[in-house]
Parts: structure tokens; C-alpha cells; sequence
């Protein structure tokens, strides 16, 4: 059994994405192909905003995306502590100070009361000047947008949509990549939109901001000639191979993929509910894309042995994530090693993802979830 079973989608999808690879590879366009400009259209349009420039990684997404609103040293930007280690680190490498915040233990989401306590306590220290927010849209489910940007807007904060787990979830209809003053996402393989290497997305409806943007992906070209370098940028741009791989998935993850993918999540609820598991929480209102199908173990299981059971039955899982952001050794320290996140620091201990992709059978689940109850009961 497959975690995330790309070799599977590559059997539906082969003739497709065969075709698009090789017309690449007859172009010998390989690097800002017709097919980038394509994908970013569609993804725009997809998302609903006016612009999506695509990029090398979600890594760098972020981080250009930081280098558009000038964040430096003495900046404190907000994040979650429960996360990736990019959301944190972009901002870091940027100078400024990430402040970790705790999470919601039920959606695994930043907590919008917790992040008004932390932008508080930074004002009244005096120490840093809160810059901005990276809110993540973990495991495919958005942050709760409807509290989190009334507090950004409350104290004058800009909103990062850190959507590289999120693509394809909406709140209310809307969807995600479309939350913040900027949004990012990341095409790594295994997300819920992936490609056959590294890419990432950047969206925002600032004309502004996108045309610093385009720039700054191509070493600080200026828009009417590449080789007259109007600022210091870097060299971060999606291959065509990469949007020619895109193009049929996103055609596929719009047709059934996120569909069936909530419907693998809905036969996993239906099976464990009455289990001592604490099973993921998606709000009225809102859609998952399910980068991952998270579960809370209760206390007296043993998760590594847990693990072993499982594995020697066939059944991958994996452990997102071990350690908060805040006991990073990225971090020893400094100012961002000190916080009060005992929400975060539980789950770190508790949480256990389970396979999960949209083309998992109802005997796949059988299976995990059977083995899952025999260890647990």
C-alpha cells in the first residue's frame, strides 16, 4: 500500500501527461514554455484572483513573498507552531523573527485568540515591530481566515495564506490561495496538486506586488528586458516540464480528484468514529483538499510500536509532526524558542497521518482501519 500512491495517478493520467512532456521536450522549450503561461492562467482562475506567478519551490514562494513587503531584521512575523519548518524559516532567513504561536488541537490550525495574545505581548515588549502573519492551511483544511484577518487588520498586519498543503479547500466557497494579501502554495509531489519535482505558486491581486514579483523570480529583471537587472532578485521559476506535467492533474483534481478525496475521508470518519481515536475536524463551512488524513492517538498508545504493527502489515504512516517549530534547533536560543505552546507540544507527541490520496478503495480503508482498531482495542 501506498501513502500517497503517485504511481497510481501517473497509470490514469500516463497518456496525458506523456503527451505534454514530450511536446515540451519537441519545443525544446524548456524553460518559460507556453505551458507556464497557461498554467498560471488556469490557476488563477481556478483560485479566483488576478494573479498567480509560478516559482521553484513553496519554499520560495514564501520567501519571495516576504522579500516583496521588505521584512527584515527587527520584523516579527507570526506562525504557527505546528507546521513545516518553511513557514518559520522564510521569514528567518529574511532577519526577521518568527514568533511562534499555538495551534487549534482540533483543525491543527492557528489559534486567531492565541495570535492576538502574542501580537500583544510583542507591542507591549517593545523589543520587535509585528510585521506580519503566515497562516498555514494544514493538512489541506484552511485556517480560519473568518477570525484570522480581523486581527490582522485589527493591528495593521499583513496576511500570508501559506496554502502549500491547502490547494483545492475553500471556506464558504472560497478558495483557498485566495485568503491572503499574498498566497503560496507548493507543487512538491506529494501535495494535494503535485508535480513530478519541485514548484511553487505565488497569488495575490496586487498589480504591484505581482510585477515586483515576476521580477524578483528572474534575478531582478525589469519588465521589458531580462538583461537589464533593475533590482537584486534570484533565479526561481517553474519548468516547462513541471507546468506540462500540471496541466492534466489540475484537469484532474477539478474533475474527481479533490471529490474523491473527501470521499476517502468520509469512509475513514464512518469507520473509526466509534473508536478512541480523535479523528480530524473540518468546520461548517469549510472543504479539505486532505494533504494528509491526521489522526490524535489517546494516551496509553505506544505510537512508535503502533507504527511497527501497522508497518509490518503493509500500512505506511507517517508522523506530521514530531517537534514544534519552537524547539527547532534552527531556533536555540533565540527569541522565537520562547513560547507557550502546549497545544502544539501534545500533538507532536499524539498525531499519526494514515494513507491518504484520492485514489484509495474502500478496501484500502478496510484495511488500515481494521489493522488500526485490532492494535488499538
Amino acid at each position: 500500500m501506498q501513502f500517497r500512491d503517485l504511481k497510481k495517478q501517473y497509470e490514469v493520467l500516463k497518456n496525458e501527461i506523456d503527451a505534454g512532456i514530450a511536446e515540451v521536450l519537441a519545443s525544446a522549450k524548456f524553460i518559460s514554455g507556453p505551458q507556464v503561461k497557461e498554467l498560471e492562467k488556469k490557476l488563477a482562475d481556478y483560485v479566483g484572483v488576478k494573479h498567480c506567478i509560478t516559482c521553484g519551490n513553496g519554499t520560495d514562494a514564501i520567501t519571495l513573498a516576504m522579500m516583496t513587503w521588505g521584512v527584515d531584521e527587527g520584523d516579527a512575523v507570526f506562525v504557527p507552531d505546528f507546521t513545516f519548518f518553511s513557514s518559520g524559516e522564510c521569514p528567518a532567513f529574511e532577519g526577521a523573527t518568527p514568533i511562534y504561536v499555538d495551534v487549534d488541537k482540533r483543525t491543527f490550525n492557528l489559534d486567531a485568540e492565541k495570535l492576538e495574545e502574542a501580537i500583544k505581548k510583542v507591542k507591549e515588549e517593545g523589543k520587535y515591530i509585528p510585521k506580519a502573519v503566515v497562516a498555514v492551511d494544514l493538512f489541506g483544511l484552511p485556517a480560519d481566515y473568518n477570525k484570522i484577518r480581523p486581527v490582522c487588520e485589527k493591528y495593521g498586519l499583513l496576511l500570508l495564506e501559506d496554502g502549500a498543503q491547502g490547494f483545492g479547500g475553500s471556506i464558504d466557497g472560497k478558495v483557498a490561495c485566495s485568503f491572503g494579501d499574498i498566497s503560496t502554495t507548493s507543487f512538491f509531489p506529494a501535495k494535494p496538486l503535485g508535480c513530478y519535482g519541485d514548484g511553487g505558486a505565488i497569488f495575490t491581486d496586487n498589480d504591484e506586488w505581482a510585477e515586483y514579483l515576476r521580477s524578483i523570480c528572474v534575478h531582478g529583471k525589469s519588465a521589458e528586458d531580462k538583461y537589464n537587472n533593475v533590482r537584486i532578485g534570484m533565479n526561481s521559476r517553474l519548468d516547462t516540464v513541471q507546468a506540462a506535467v500540471l496541466l492534466p492533474k489540475l484537469e484532474a483534481f477539478e474533475k474527481y480528484e479533490l471529490d474523491d478525496v473527501n470521499k476517502a475521508a468520509e469512509m475513514y470518519d464512518e469507520a473509526l468514529k466509534d473508536t478512541c481515536l480523535t479523528l480530524p475536524l473540518i468546520p461548517e463551512g469549510f472543504v479539505s483538499s486532505w494533504a494528509q488524513y491526521t489522526v490524535q492517538l489517546p494516551e496509553g498508545v505506544n505510537r512508535a510500536d503502533l507504527q511497527a504493527a501497522l508497518k509490518a502489515k503493509d500500512i505506511p504512516t507517517m508522523v506530521y509532526y514530531p517537534k514544534p517549530m519552537h524547539l527547532q534547533g534552527a531556533f536555540e536560543g533565540t527569541d522565537s524558542a520562547e513560547a507557550d505552546c502546549g497545544v502544539t507540544e501534545v500533538l507532536c507527541d499524539t498525531v499519526l497521518s494514515l494513507p491518504m490520496h484520492p485514489y484509495l478503495t474502500e478496501n484500502d480503508i478496510k484495511e488500515v482501519t481494521d489493522a488500526l482498531k485490532g492494535y488499538i482495542a
